[in-house]
């Protein structure tokens, strides 16, 4: 690179935050870290703040700032706190900004970056689950360049034809399985959440390692996917790959196949959105497949994973149902973790406040945390018919 491009990272002290740092400090002369952001981490968000000598670290919890600025003591790091000073570093125009602020709270700043007009690496799952179409015709609005960062909407971006979409047939994603792949549902009955988070291939937080093993993570990537590629819902598919080595496949009209492989390891995509155009060399195991062997796929069923069957529906119906399905499987998913209910409750909690919840389709950010705040409410109720 021939000058230093400025980064902002929301999120900095989560897994994709300290991947994208751990790239940038293999590669320290090419980049500039203007704000780091974390909720409520303050260790980590300092001696981060202090690895890459950011200009500002932004702690969201506001009570925690005195802790900040003492643990940046000595440095010209500037410590601010509150959801205000994330909204300001997140549009505070830096060249690249992953967007990785889990769950709603990502929403409005991840919004704010889009507003920039740069170019925002996007972590964020409820940033196109819950708020797709506002994202991005805020990116064409602004004309920001929006880089999906999860792996396998990162290797659709890879082979898919942007400039010729029409010679697209059909986007295909891969999903590992997760744990209980080739379990029964009398089987996954009694699954506990230790057992449930232990994913086979990936190395991830306990509620999206939950999300992979009810597959719901690949039902809420269907949507994702929907909103950033120009096929119709019926254009998308899941198919299962327990090896995780083909990310992801693009089908298009005359037969002809395209996927992008390699080793299960964040920091590849993270790694092609960092340099995007261009590519960098990242630490990551390579790929052998010759030691892999063999390949294998499998249809998902959807009696034994009906989140996924859930997410298609909120996908056809449109408007506010994933909105509703994301926040009620954020309910669901937290008592299982806490152990109140069981494994196959979270998608029968899922599915009872779809029923139950019928909001317009949200047209501001506003609203569609409104829509949020409604489905917790419903799927709280809900939930405790399930109390074990």
């Amino acid at each position: 690179m021939t000058e230093r491009r400025t980064i902002t990272i929301l999120g900095a002290t989560g897994s994709v935050g300290g991947s994208t740092l751990d790239l940038i400090e293999r590669n320290a002369a090419d980049y500039q870290v203007l704000a780091l952001t974390a909720h409520r981490d303050v260790d980590g968000l300092a001696a981060a703040a202090r690895r890459v000598g950011a200009e500002r670290a932004v702690i969201g919890d506001e009570s925690l700032l005195p802790g900040l600025r003492a643990a940046l003591q000595g440095t010209a790091i500037r410590a601010e706190g509150g959801e205000d000073a994330i909204l300001d570093a997140a549009a505070a125009g830096a060249d690249w900004t992953m967007a990785a602020i889990v769950g709603c709270a990502g929403l409005r700043p991840t919004m704010a970056a889009l507003r920039g007009g740069r170019t925002v690496a996007l972590a964020n799952k409820e940033s196109l689950v819950s708020a797709g179409a506002l994202m991005t015709d805020a990116a064409q609005a602004s004309g920001a360049t929006l880089l999906p960062v999860d792996s396998e909407h990162n290797a659709i971006f890879q082979c898919f034809d942007a400039d010729r979409p029409a010679g697209v047939r059909r986007i295909i994603l891969t999903a590992s399985g997760g744990p209980f792949r080739t379990r029964s549902r009398d089987e996954m009955r009694s699954m506990t959440p230790a057992q449930a988070v232990a994913h086979p291939n990936w190395s991830m937080g306990a509620k999206i390692s939950v999300d992979s093993a009810t597959l719901m993570n690949k039902g809420l990537e269907l949507i994702e996917a929907y909103h950033l590629f120009p096929l119709d819902a019926e254009g998308f598919d899941v198919v299962i790959h327990p090896q995780s080595v083909i990310h992801s496949l693009v089908e298009y009209v005359d037969g002809s196949v395209l996927a992008q492989l390699g080793a299960p390891d964040m920091r590849i995509p993270i790694a092609y959105a960092l340099a995007w155009p261009r590519r960098m060399e990242t630490p990551c195991e390579r790929l052998d497949l010759v030691r892999i062997g063999s390949l294998g796929f499998e249809a998902p069923d959807l009696e034994r994973f009906p989140a996924l069957a859930l997410a298609k529906a909120a996908l056809r119906e449109g408007g506010a149902a994933p909105a509703i399905l994301n926040a009620a499987n954020e309910i669901a998913v937290a008592a299982f973790l806490e152990g109140s209910i069981g494994f196959l409750d979270i998608a029968s909690i899922s599915a009872e406040t779809l029923r139950c919840c019928t909001p317009q389709p949200p047209a501001s950010i506003e609203e569609v945390l409104d829509i949020d705040r409604e489905a917790r409410a419903v799927a709280a109720g809900v939930k405790r018919r399930y109390l074990r």
